[in-house]
């Protein structure tokens, strides 16, 4: 079994903090460093000392992978408990389980050691397992690229991190990557529920006309070509998606959780020889998944730091011919959570409140848009990586309606209202812009009606490189112009 570096060293701290006491210990390791391989080696000194070992997925979809991956690392001695599988046998040493059946079965295997796969998916089974008296002697080992669920702490003493995705893309072992924010949803009534958007009003929301239309034109220009995969919020956002794209005449395949198993084969099959050149999914890969995805189309908003590390790491995979992957951001996640190599926690969540952190600290770590081609910069740089210009140094001060008012990081403008001001962040000005480009359509106003209403609001025109599609004027944007129309009344009378 050939391993990497870091490989060979994550495997000697698990096993000298197994011999130190340590029971519940789990191993973060980047997606794409080899988790499964580094589970491989602690089975095989596990078998070397006849002692027996449960594997647990919590997916039925990564059993048979993972039978794969041990057979292809000299482990046979497998039996699967999972339903009626055909290598179902409870006397084999090495049991790959899924969670599911142990719920049904009612029962737990035999093992002196449990290694728990993408342990941040922890079932009240898992919990049940990890804290019954007669398992707590049993070492339990977490494996996971994002170990940061909360109260994950409370089931696990320790947290080993093997690698992280910046250190990887710095070894060679990912691929870099370059994210464009191509889309700017309108997020604003969609509610959060349990930490992350409400997935019905999320779905709503992004199945509006532009922003559908807008993945299939971006793509087109921006890459064009097959070894494609869209993340979606839901069944009916990743359909509709995959009918523009057909519509397109671009070869989309769609799958979701009740997508069965042989066709699923087939999709994969059909995406690397390049008969798909897209696939649109909901939840199926983003976990576990190993497809030779070169461009990602990221339509499904996220406020969860783990799912959108989990969705990115799908096109970080290494590959013959590929330089970098390239991510199409229609979602606005990068911009509010930050670059997937600038997030990394160094502890397991205990699940007791934390200090939240400041606003200007917080954005200090976020990326940029380029005002030119819309590519994402990291915080601090100024030359844009991919088109090369060099963003100019912005005055502190600008002005509104005849007052001086501070213009400050990110982009964002202070307006003076009666009651209180609203910092207008640059998603929020474009917004702004194209619905009043939507209410000038709906009027039949003289182009140029719509900057010069940015210009009034803003004092300063809008860029150049924001997208001019219509928008559906938003109630709010409605009462301003309304507001302007009355004030501009009332002076031609006072005239």
């Amino acid at each position: 079994m050939i391993l990497r570096p870091y490989q060979e060293e994550t495997i000697q701290n698990i096993r000298q903090s197994l011999r130190s006491g340590v029971k519940r210990l789990v191993v973060q390791a980047a997606t794409g460093a080899g988790k499964t391989k580094i589970a491989s080696a602690i089975v095989s000194m596990a078998q070397a000392k006849n002692n027996r070992v449960a594997f647990v997925v919590p997916a039925i979809s990564l059993i048979d992978q993972t039978v794969e991956s041990f057979w292809d690392d000299g482990i046979t001695d497998i039996g699967v408990i999972q339903a009626d599988h055909p290598l179902t046998d409870w006397g084999r040493s090495i049991q790959v389980c899924s969670i599911q059946s142990i719920q049904s079965k009612g029962a737990f295997p035999r093992a002196n050691l449990v290694i728990i796969d993408e342990c941040h998916r922890l079932h009240g089974v898992h919990k049940r397992w990890m804290t019954h008296e007669d398992w707590e002697r049993v070492p339990f080992l977490g494996l996971s690229a994002t170990p940061w669920a909360k109260g994950l702490g409370k089931y696990f003493e320790s947290l080993l991190v093997a690698a992280t995705t910046r250190e990887l893309i710095d070894q060679g072992y990912l691929s870099p990557f370059r994210v464009f924010a191509t889309g700017h949803p309108d997020l604003r009534g969609v509610k959060t529920v349990a930490g992350d958007y409400h997935e019905g009003q999320l779905s709503n929301a992004m199945q509006q006309g532009t922003l559908t239309a807008d993945i299939v034109k971006t793509w087109q220009e921006r890459w064009g070509k097959d070894k494609t995969l869209c993340f979606c919020v839901d069944c009916a956002h990743a359909q509709h998606v995959q009918e523009r794209f057909t519509e397109a005449g671009i070869e989309c395949g769609y799958q979701d959780a009740k997508t069965p198993a042989d066709e699923r084969k087939d999709i994969k099959r059909r995406f690397h020889n390049g008969e798909l050149q897209v696939v649109t999914n909901v939840g199926t890969l983003t976990t576990g998944v190993d497809w030779d995805c070169r461009c990602l189309i990221l339509a499904r908003p996220t406020k969860s730091e783990m799912l959108f590390v989990q969705i990115i790491g799908r096109a970080l995979r290494t590959a013959e011919g590929k330089d970098s992957a390239l991510i199409l951001d229609h979602s606005d996640t990068t911009e509010r959570l930050g670059f997937v190599t600038d997030i990394h926690h160094d502890e397991l969540d205990d699940g007791k409140p934390k200090e939240k952190t400041a606003p200007k600290e917080r954005e200090a770590k976020l990326p940029r848009e380029c005002k030119s081609c819309a590519c994402l910069m990291p915080p601090g740089v100024r030359a844009c990586p991919n088109c090369g210009i060099e963003a100019k140094r912005e005055s502190g001060i600008i002005e509104v309606k005849g007052e001086l008012v501070e213009l400050t990081p990110g982009g964002k403008v202070t307006v003076p209202t009666k009651k209180k001001t609203h910092e207008w962040t640059l998603p929020e000005q474009r917004q702004f812009y194209q619905e009043l480009l939507g209410y000038a359509q709906e009027r039949s106003y003289k182009p140029g009606w719509a900057a010069a209403q940015f210009r009034d609001r803003f004092g300063q025109w809008p860029e150049r490189s924001w997208p001019t599609i219509p928008a559906v004027t938003s109630l709010t944007t409605r009462s301003w112009i309304r507001s302007r129309m009355i004030a501009l009344a009332k002076k031609r009378s006072a005239a």
